[in-house]
């Protein structure tokens, strides 16, 4: 049995999405979820509800490196690296479409159980640019 710390957080989320065409549009979410550390590793877990359909997200954290995994209404695999451009997907009905992220900066700040992890990357779809993303996100443990 792997050793596993885990603490339930408060989640500030805010998300910037600049598409290549169109408006910049940004959400703001405060959700509740879990921060756990396993083999070395710190994941923040949240569930949050689009449309009444429930999506998990799983969010693997580091200063040059993430993972943004989501399940349930959308999945989609999101890996972040600051020194190479990654592949991921994104599942829908209609198939399986490849992802390409660029990572542009990425810096990651933790005290115990609290902390800030902030991203900005490109995506492509079929090797075009969709838009800039950027994800600001704050925890802190729940008291």
């Amino acid at each position: 049995m792997v050793n596993e710390a885990k603490s339930q957080v408060n989640i500030k989320l805010i998300s910037t999405i600049r598409p290549i065409d169109g408006e910049s549009e940004t959400y703001e979410m405060w959700l509740n979820g879990h921060l756990y550390e396993k083999a070395e590793s710190l994941y923040l877990k949240y569930e949050e509800v689009q449309e009444d359909k429930t999506i998990r997200t799983t969010m693997k954290l580091g200063k040059e490196q993430a993972l943004i995994m989501r399940a349930g209404a959308v999945k989609m695999r999101l890996p972040l690296n600051t020194v190479e451009q990654q592949i991921g997907h994104y599942e829908s009905e209609f198939g399986s479409m490849p992802l390409v992220t660029r990572t542009k900066n990425m810096a990651f700040t933790r005290q115990a159980v609290s902390g800030d992890f902030y991203v900005q990357y490109d995506l492509l779809m079929g090797g075009q640019s969709v838009g800039n993303y950027t994800l600001d996100i704050t925890f802190t443990e729940v008291q």
